[in-house]
């Protein structure tokens, strides 16, 4: 399929400008953070293999106690890949796998061929839409904020591709590619690559994690024409900043593989980043993180355990307690009703349910094995 240049910057714009108005639009409206939606058993959760003979997506249905029961195996069309040096986390980022809510569609990263999947959401079913270019290599971590789409490449110092849904497929922008220009030759090369790609809440910003290769947190501008040229630039020495989530307060809350903390930061206008504090897990391997209400949830692959860490109002996050997984605790997702929290445990390719408890404690609600999933990432939970 193809589109002419004209079209595409017709189209581009429109999008984007629609885009811009749900953002307003919507923050009038949206409903309060910590109000939980409704929801119920038999609500899907979707797991990515990374198989590198040829990547999958396995869904599942939710029970009513938040035990999962596997309903099939969607081929993406691309291989997966596997980064040197990595044990339990093939690809090293979060968001590999995200949910597009607005186009109610699925994107999944085929490191391996360098390409995307735009699968359509149908219950507990998906349906192939589209494959397309990453726009660089290896491909690791998606982001999605109304029209707008955003690819990390994690290999050849790095790159971020942005796209546009037009009709439900995604649309390159030759023009909306950042080179990332980090040494990501050095080994081990799973902690020389970026981490995570992600909008800030109200997407007027694109924030890039760099681990081990940048020690820093990069902050692109999200404009009509794409991303600024250059980022805004936070070193981070020595904190391997890997994942990243925000609190119910807009806050930044990233995870630093280096000294095993949870780091969190105010995002100015322009963005600029205040280091606001920085709590340690005292576990190991804290690279992922995701949030529910006023917890947050750092996933620690070296200790397979989930340290959770109350939030409020304070902008020093005040650790709860720590919950054992199964062996390499890696990516993790919230159910849309915020009642489970379903994390993958990378060393035998599982996935652990919790029940999430009024106090931010966590009840296990049962474990799967993942078809092919040992080292996989790449997790969402409707």
């Amino acid at each position: 399929m193809g589109y002419d240049i004209r079209t595409l910057r017709i189209a581009g714009a429109a999008v984007i400008a629609a885009a811009s108005v749900a953002v307003f639009a919507g923050s009038a409206s949206a409903q309060p953070a910590h109000a939980r939606h409704a929801g119920g058993s038999g609500a899907p959760v979707f797991v990515q293999s990374d198989r590198v003979a040829g990547n999958t997506v396995v869904a599942y249905s939710r029970a009513a106690d938040g035990s999962l029961d596997q309903q099939g195996v969607y081929a993406t069309g691309g291989r997966g890949g596997k980064l040197d040096g990595a044990a339990v986390d093939d690809l090293a980022s979060q968001g590999s796998l995200t949910y597009d809510k607005a186009h109610q569609q699925l994107y999944a990263v085929n490191a391996g061929s360098d390409t995307v999947t735009v699968f359509d959401v149908r219950g507990d079913r998906l349906i192939k839409r589209q494959v397309v270019s990453s726009g660089g290599n290896f491909p690791v971590s998606v982001a999605v904020h109304g029209g707008l789409v955003y690819v990390l490449n994690a290999l050849d110092g790095g790159s971020v591709q942005g796209y546009v849904n037009v009709g439900g497929l995604l649309v390159k922008v030759p023009s909306w590619h950042r080179a990332l220009g980090l040494d990501t030759a050095t080994a081990p090369q799973f902690t020389h690559t970026p981490g995570q790609i992600g909008f800030t809440p109200d997407g007027g910003k694109l924030v890039v994690t760099t681990k081990a290769a940048g020690q820093s947190i990069e902050v692109f501008q999200v404009g009509l024409l794409g991303l600024s040229t250059r980022p805004v630039v936070t070193p981070a020495p020595d904190a391997v900043p890997f994942g990243f989530t925000f609190d119910a307060a807009g806050r930044l809350a990233v995870t630093e593989a280096g000294p095993n903390a949870v780091a969190t930061y105010q995002v100015a206008r322009d963005g600029r980043l205040t280091k606001l504090s920085e709590v340690a897990t005292a576990q190991a391997a804290t690279c992922w993180i995701v949030r529910d209400g006023a917890t947050l949830y750092a996933s620690n692959a070296g200790s397979a355990s989930l340290t959770a860490l109350h939030t409020g109002t304070a902008a020093s996050p005040r650790v709860l307690g720590n919950t054992p997984t199964g062996a390499g605790t890696v990516d993790a997702a919230v159910s849309s009703d915020r009642a489970f929290l379903y994390v993958q445990t990378g060393a035998t390719g599982g996935v652990d349910a919790f029940r999430v408890n009024a106090d931010g404690s966590l009840t296990a609600a049962g474990s799967v094995t993942v078809p092919d999933a040992t080292g996989g990432e790449g997790i969402v939970a409707l």
